[in-house]
């Protein structure tokens, strides 16, 4: 793979917005309310729901892998994933930029710098507060019952699942993009793509049932270079963005003030 050389990272941190309730699940292990079936995942420390930085960032890579019709050639336990297992695939046509964003396994021969980080994402302290006045079924969620129906017999087969209500704000959210070559500046325009992608789509479990619609906002995005690592760019005066679109509406902008920041020659 030859030397790596960090030249600076662009940072993006915004707030995740519940549209519909949320299911990402966790244990149920010791539920008994209700006849309980899918729980979200919590912090063990307080209790609260929280976005797993790796479902989002799943959702991302399997969303532009749809987008960009990859093969689907890798099959991690029941999931099947695109990976460039070639090095002459990896870098073609400027690169995958799938493989480069998320990363390879390191064993196959195809390999770099995975250049996305996402933080898990805890609700905001607003938000927590709010749903955890409403005294609802469990501690800030709310349970949703859903019925399978036999079409032939019309026998239903009730389940519960538990979602973070509409209207929960999760946040900051943190998106940590590396860049190690020029080629790497215009990748970041996929995080946004994917990002979009995501908001059109649904996060979490049911969503084809009406879970699970995100929105992306108040978002911010600063820069550092690995030459002066300890100072902090923000990107148009620290200017919030009310969506990703229109963020992405000024991306030749933003593509310019990162290269002058983060300097890769």
């Amino acid at each position: 793979m030859g030397d790596i050389n960090l030249c600076g990272r662009i940072i993006i941190t915004m707030e995740i917005h519940a549209v519909t309730g949320l299911h990402i699940g966790g244990s149920s292990v010791g539920l008994e309310i209700g006849g309980l079936d899918k729980a979200v995942i919590r912090n063990p420390l307080n209790n609260e729901p929280y976005i797993p930085g790796s479902s989002l960032r799943g959702k991302m890579r399997s969303q532009l892998e749809k987008k960009l019709g990859l093969k689907q050639n890798n099959h991690i336990g029941q999931v099947t994933i695109h990976t460039c297992k070639k090095r002459d695939e990896y870098n073609t046509n400027g690169g995958c930029p799938v493989c480069h964003i998320f990363g390879v396994p390191g064993e196959v021969e195809a390999t770099g710098p995975t250049l996305l980080v996402v933080r898990d994402v805890a609700l905001t302290r607003e938000s927590a507060a709010a749903l955890d006045k409403l005294k609802s079924d469990l501690p800030f969620a709310e349970l949703k019952t859903e019925v399978a129906i036999d079409r032939v017999t019309s026998a239903a087969t009730p389940r519960t699942i538990e979602r973070v209500p509409a209207g929960a704000v999760f946040g900051p959210a943190e998106l940590v993009f590396s860049i190690y070559a020029q080629a790497d500046f215009a990748r970041l325009k996929y995080v946004l793509e994917a990002l979009q992608l995501v908001e059109d789509d649904y996060l979490g479990g049911s969503g084809s049932r009406g879970s699970g619609k995100v929105k992306f906002a108040n978002i911010h995005v600063s820069a550092r270079n690995a030459q002066d690592y300890a100072t902090l760019q923000l990107f148009e005066n620290g200017k919030a963005f009310e969506s990703v679109q229109a963020l992405a509406q000024k991306f030749d902008v933003l593509n310019k003030w990162a290269q002058d920041v983060i300097k890769t020659g």
